[in-house]
């Protein structure tokens, strides 16, 4: 009668921040080498520009289908997580999903702004999806999940309750 625990292995979302890590890393260091006061058209097909854009499509996509249904979600639960133990316990999915709509904020914003031609706009926006993809990859410590909790407790978001919850 009771029913399969829902969640997700907390191991998941570290294997994308890495990856997101390490490209933001890119994106940063391809911004920094990028001369400015270019035209848009210039802006629009430097590489760090394509590869945030692509960054911002995969934080939309984990941000809109949830981080269940996210590509490195699936490459990880593929190739990954049946080389390792399993987990010791499983994370709610609703907080990593609102840090890829964090991510996605942040990189679309600094996209954006780039084409606009705003200087840096795209090594901030980099930098800032670096720092949080880092702390969550090395540390466990996810931001845009904090940033999450935070907004439960002040009111502003609230959890959906379980369905266990409406039947008990």
């Amino acid at each position: 009668m009771s029913d399969k625990p829902r969640g997700i292995d907390p191991r998941g979302p570290r294997f994308t921040a890495a990856v997101t890590a390490v490209v933001m890393l890119v994106v940063v260091g391809l911004g920094l080498a990028t001369p400015l006061g270019s035209s848009v058209t210039e802006r629009a097909t430097e590489p760090a520009f394509i590869i945030l854009g692509i960054a911002t499509l995969v934080f939309a996509w984990g941000a809109f289908a949830g981080v269940q249904r996210h590509p490195l979600g699936v490459v990880f639960r593929a190739l990954i997580k049946p080389r390792l133990a399993p987990p010791t316990d499983l994370e709610d999915p609703t907080p990593p999903t609102f840090a890829q709509g964090v991510g996605f904020v942040i990189t679309l914003t600094g996209s954006a702004l780039h084409l606009a031609g705003v200087p840096y706009a795209l090594t901030i926006a980099a930098s800032a999806a670096f720092i949080a993809a880092f702390l969550n990859s090395v540390f466990a410590f996810c931001l845009g999940c904090q940033i999450y909790l935070l907004l439960v407790r002040a009111g502003i978001l609230g959890r959906r309750k379980s369905r266990g919850a409406a039947t008990a």
